[in-house]
């Protein structure tokens, strides 16, 4: 199945049954290249500047490596490398998420963050059926907030993917 039947089949499917496509509440925005992107606030568990994780053996392009927070060790996924975008050189402003997923904490690195927003079921919309470097299951919808654009991330779809070997599929 190809991106748009993907995506076409979500959104046909939120839409149909009438139930809104992402639930009200507050998200965290984030840039990753020249797009903006809105995560649920509810999995963030903290957001800290940028360390070096100490490498790991045979894992994924993505997957940076690790880092002990707290006692806790922590994969580090770089969400550009993730979603099949442009290397960027890390600087001041890359930051790394920590989220909890399930249960399971992640740190996913992105090239900044910028505020909190709230934004109601109703301001997000499915987005349109074209090709993209982003799979669909990842995609949540489009909001629009005054004259800014936010992607809204499915977190849970985009740490589950099974190539991560982090986390199961099943709930």
């Amino acid at each position: 199945m190809d991106f748009a039947q993907n995506f076409s089949s979500l959104a046909n499917s939120s839409n149909r049954s009438g139930q809104p496509i992402a639930d009200s509440g507050q998200y965290l925005t984030l840039r990753l290249g020249n797009e903006e992107y809105a995560i649920d606030i509810l999995r963030v568990q903290e957001i800290r500047s940028f360390e070096e994780p100490t490498k790991m053996v045979n894992s994924p392009s993505f997957i940076k490596g690790v880092i002990n927070l707290r006692g806790v060790i922590v994969p580090i996924v770089d969400l550009r490398l993730k979603l099949n975008m442009d290397n960027v050189e890390y600087d001041e402003f890359t930051v790394v998420i920590i989220l909890n997923i399930r249960g399971t904490v992640i740190g996913a690195v992105v090239d900044s963050v910028a505020d909190v927003v709230t934004l109601n079921s109703n301001n997000i919309k499915a987005a349109p059926q074209f090709e993209s470097v982003v799979d669909a299951r990842f995609i949540v919808g489009l909001a629009n907030l005054g004259n800014r654009m936010l992607i809204v991330m499915n977190m849970d779809a985009l740490m589950s993917n099974a190539e991560m070997g982090i986390i199961t599929e099943s709930y």
